[in-house]
């Protein structure tokens, strides 16, 4: 369940499966739920694909309150992005 308030029962799938693009934060923005204190955060990215024009998607992930100053606007992540469904977007930069 805490899973689909995070975001990450999609992004997992995403991760998974997904194709490796670069995301370059536009927005973050607090969407009011925490995890064990750590906020989840939702972004406004500007994805960078091979073969594609870039375009905005949005996404959330819980983050670590360690890694909120180094998440800010202008920042580039390593995202994947579903092929089928190119706004179907997930983080990419967190160790399992």
């Amino acid at each position: 369940m805490i899973d689909s308030y995070t975001g990450e029962d999609v992004a997992r799938e995403v991760r998974e499966k997904g194709v490796p693009a670069q995301g370059k934060v536009l927005k973050i923005w607090e969407t009011g739920v925490r995890v064990n204190d750590n906020p989840v955060v939702g972004f406004l990215l500007e994805i960078h694909a091979k073969e594609m024009a870039p375009y905005q998607a949005e996404t959330k992930a819980l983050i670590s309150i360690l890694w909120i100053p180094q998440i800010q606007p202008g920042a580039v992540l390593s995202v994947r992005y579903d092929p089928k469904d190119p706004n179907r977007i997930a983080l990419d930069i967190f160790e399992e």
